[in-house]
């Protein structure tokens, strides 16, 4: 017992420490200046091509979503959420040993022996694919949908909304991901670069912009081409060019990958025209749980069937019945989905 305290203690200062150190040290592994360059990108593009050209910069409860970026993102886990997974991670561990007679996650870690751009490629088509499935469940099971309906209760979309959610989401997401992540050996791996990428894509699913697929495909490109020019998949053929040549590797990667993927961008990928009918206070009975539940990738959609763009949706109402009455500030919602008449 007490080194499951130590590591609770240890949670607390270890992941203190690395939040200052995040703060006061700019780096590129910096999560939290990613998280407002990220941000700042998406807002300059909400005020220079605004897809909903009548919806204020600062729209319905911006401030709001503001706060819950960073709540969501770095706070919870400083309040309780570190010390407590970390307890959790060393007992699931720990009962795998037991009940194996001494199986290694890491020693045994499937993935040992793959690259790392198939590490992770593989990363991150598991994990969407097990959020997929999580993000269902939040819309089938009674008690879930009343944490998950703090994300719905937005009104007015915008890029930051994509982390306006209930912090038992926090648990629910990470609890369940974790067990088929952990035993692929994916959740041994720190990955930045997925990290980084869904939450730009994130933001873009939820910001009031509207790009072709041609322009997506060709950011695609571009991250891609900055991640292969400067050997970060362990691919080391472009180590010895100059700058001019990996800019040169860049700029192929952009043109080919938005030739290749502008039309099929939106098939793949989760989109503002996609994901505000996720968000739409009125489906047909038929979508009674909702649509359109990629986080990144819209293939499962399609795949199995819970795709729904019937129009334009620019200016559909977002929401859900009963929104009027549903609680407006952080409090509220933070503690709402707790009592039994909440759940419906």
């Amino acid at each position: 017992m007490d080194r499951y305290w130590n590591t609770f203690v240890e949670g607390y200062t270890g992941y203190a420490n690395y939040l200052y150190h995040e703060v006061t040290h700019l780096s590129w592994n910096n999560y939290f200046y990613w998280l407002i360059a990220v941000s700042l990108f998406f807002f300059v593009l909400e005020v220079v091509i605004p897809w909903r050209k009548k919806q204020p910069v600062f729209r319905k409860d911006f401030w709001l979503d503001g706060f819950y970026m960073f709540f969501n993102f770095f706070l919870f886990s400083l309040i309780i959420y570190s010390a407590a997974s970390n307890v959790v991670v060393n007992l699931f561990n720990d009962g795998i040993g037991w009940v194996t007679g001494g199986f290694n996650l890491q020693a045994n870690n499937p993935l040992n022996s793959f690259p790392m751009w198939a590490v992770l490629l593989t990363g991150f088509l598991v994990r969407d694919f097990v959020q997929w499935w999580i993000h269902r469940l939040l819309h089938r099971s009674d008690t879930l949908w009343a944490f998950h309906k703090v994300h719905h209760s937005v009104e007015e979309m915008g890029f930051a909304a994509h982390l306006r959610y209930h912090w038992m989401e926090n648990i629910v997401y990470r609890t369940l991901e974790y067990i088929p992540l952990a035993l692929l050996g994916i959740g041994l791996y720190d990955f930045f670069i997925i990290h980084l990428f869904t939450l730009a894509w994130g933001h873009y699913n939820h910001s009031n912009i509207s790009v072709s697929g041609y322009v997506t495909g060709g950011i695609l490109g571009a991250l891609l081409g900055v991640i292969v020019a400067n050997g970060l998949l362990d691919i080391t053929v472009f180590d010895s060019l100059g700058l001019l040549a990996k800019t040169g590797v860049v700029t192929g990667f952009i043109v080919v990958s938005s030739l290749l993927l502008g039309r099929v961008m939106k098939y793949l990928f989760n989109s503002p025209e996609m994901h505000i009918w996720h968000h739409s206070y009125e489906l047909p009975e038929s979508r009674h749980f909702g649509a359109n539940f990629g986080l990144t990738l819209a293939i499962w959609d399609y795949l199995f069937g819970t795709a729904y763009i019937p129009h334009d949706g620019q200016d559909i109402r977002l929401g859900f019945p009963g929104i009027e009455e549903f609680p407006h500030g952080f409090s509220g919602q933070a503690t709402h989905g707790f009592n039994d008449d909440q759940k419906s």
